[in-house]
């Protein structure tokens, strides 16, 4: 993953420091663009160990259409739990919970969480009913049927919509690209990107549904394309980004995908596994929210 590190070391380098929305400030750069070949592995960042159950779970809850946080709680997966839980600090039902508390009541309780856990039409809501259009579906069936189209599209970003969501979709638009000797490859622009905590979960993320539409559509991944807006350190994940580039990359794992003659829409969190994950040790930053 040197591509990453890269991404880091020119960002540090010649980015400019701004303020920001979580008053936290960063380091900033505008326009940035990576390239990772899946055929030299899978794209999970070495230098510091990443979460990629979540990432598996996170990918199929976008898939399944659900923008409830209760199917990512109740899997162990608590990435999404902040930004229910600012939104309901504000409502009358808010009696001094803690964050904890909170998560507890959406595993425990289906009344609640069906009223505090949704998180509005973002990723999930957008991919299969923009407006009343299953964009998820139909992108499968047009690279079967048209694979060299140039409208292979998925846009997150809904204007009409936007103000509803407990965040703006940050990876806000994709699009596959199918070559004459059957290889796919999916460029993501993603209008916001933290580098330390967001990014490399992204491009595991990404890079894990080109795997699947790849199968889907009997087809071989090939490059994830990552375009960043704005590609920003946050200034209290300076000295955790140092600490990474003092690190060797590790070699990169294999993706595992066993789909038991399943569609892309019937896969579970226990057909897809990892081998060969080695990583150095895990480096915790707090989450702007």
């Amino acid at each position: 993953m040197k591509q990453y590190l890269d991404l880091v070391n020119d960002i540090l380098k010649t980015g400019e420091n701004r303020e920001d929305r979580t008053n936290t400030g960063t380091i900033s750069k505008f326009g940035t663009q990576s390239r990772y070949d899946l055929r030299q592995g899978f794209p999970l960042v070495t230098t510091k160990k990443v979460f990629f159950k979540g990432i598996v779970h996170e990918i199929l809850w976008f898939i399944s259409g659900d923008t409830n946080i209760k199917y990512l709680v109740d899997n162990n997966v608590n990435i999404w739990n902040e930004w229910p839980y600012e939104i309901f600090k504000k409502q009358k039902d808010y009696k001094n919970e803690t964050l904890q508390e909170f998560i507890d009541k959406i595993k425990n309780n289906s009344d609640f969480a069906k009223k505090h856990g949704d998180l509005g039409p973002v990723y999930g809501k957008q991919w299969r009913n923009f407006n009343g259009v299953d964009q998820f579906k139909n992108l499968i069936n047009d690279i079967k049927k048209n694979p060299y189209s140039r409208r292979h599209i998925i846009s997150a970003w809904n204007p009409a919509e936007v103000n509803e969501m407990a965040l703006p979709p940050c990876h806000s638009l994709f699009q596959f690209y199918v070559s004459k000797d059957k290889f796919i490859d999916l460029q993501l622009y993603q209008r916001s990107g933290d580098i330390f905590l967001g990014v490399p979960f992204n491009i595991a993320s990404y890079s894990l549904l080109l795997e699947l539409v790849a199968i889907e559509c009997d087809l071989k991944p090939r490059y994830f394309i990552h375009t960043i807006g704005d590609a920003h350190i946050y200034s209290n994940h300076i000295k955790q980004l140092e600490l990474q580039l003092t690190r060797e990359p590790k070699k990169l794992p294999t993706l595992k995908i066993d789909t038991k003659n399943k569609s892309i829409f019937e896969i579970k969190f226990e057909d897809i596994s990892l081998e060969g994950y080695e990583s150095h040790p895990i480096i915790k930053g707090a989450v702007a929210v």
